[in-house]
């Protein structure tokens, strides 16, 4: 069994689910007492916030890489980094460790082109929204056709995200708007939903509408383990 190296906090709920769905799932493929050989770094959310209100997008990449160097250090195989908005600097982490790096857009895409879906909507904070890094790559690497809310309902998905989501906070009215949107994606043509936020699954989840979710915290974490014990290749690529 290859060793994970996780970088998390960002926010430390999603990355509990991670830890969560690591484990869980290497006990139901493994049995017994087995448990996921994993490295954790995790972050101050608060600092990350910060610089990201501010654009000081080369200040966090720089906190990335010391953070998946240390785990790299401390003996992971490989690496994910637990939350999609900071995939934004994932080329800067590849070109700085000497493991693989496993992208969770890739893993997701994965996941979604297994269901035989070619359209998908795509939830997120603004940047994963509107930005080339992560749904470019999943139009231009994947071939999938992305679809994203309006203006007005990008505002309400990323507000409910930091306001709510990465404190804790679950409300019930904020899920029927998200819902709301979701439809309104699937009335645009989506087959499936993107769940690109690692704090969404909280809030949403399979069975909230009439299309397959993708929650990428379950897709990257599942992933991650398959690899980890040899079942998938070609989702980690070495920096």
């Amino acid at each position: 069994m290859k060793t994970i190296g996780l970088i998390g906090g960002m926010s430390w709920e999603s990355s509990l689910s991670y830890y969560r769905i690591i484990n869980e799932t290497v006990k139901a493929k493994l049995g017994g007492f087995h448990s996921a050989k994993c490295i954790l770094y995790s972050v101050d959310f608060a600092e990350i916030e910060h610089l990201q209100e501010q654009g000081k997008w080369q200040e966090m990449a720089q906190m990335l890489i010391d953070a998946a160097r240390n785990v790299e250090k401390g003996g992971a195989d490989f690496v994910i980094l637990c939350t999609n908005t900071m995939h934004k600097m994932a080329d800067d982490i590849q070109a700085n460790i000497d493991i693989p790096f496993m992208h969770i857009a890739d893993a997701t895409a994965q996941r979604v082109k297994a269901s035989g879906i070619k359209k998908v909507g795509l939830l997120g904070t603004r940047v994963t929204m509107e930005e080339e890094f992560y749904k470019g790559r999943l139009a231009q690497k994947h071939g999938l056709e992305v679809l994203i809310p309006n203006d007005e309902d990008r505002e309400i998905v990323h507000r409910v995200i930091y306001d709510e989501l990465v404190v804790g906070r679950i409300r019930r009215e904020s899920k029927a708007r998200y819902i709301d949107i979701i439809q309104r994606l699937i009335d645009a043509g989506a087959e499936g939903i993107i769940l690109g936020c690692t704090e969404i699954g909280l809030l949403v989840q399979a069975g909230d509408c009439r299309v397959p979710l993708f929650d990428t915290t379950e897709v990257h974490a599942t992933a991650a383990v398959e690899y980890a014990l040899g079942e998938a290749s070609g989702v980690a690529k070495p920096g």
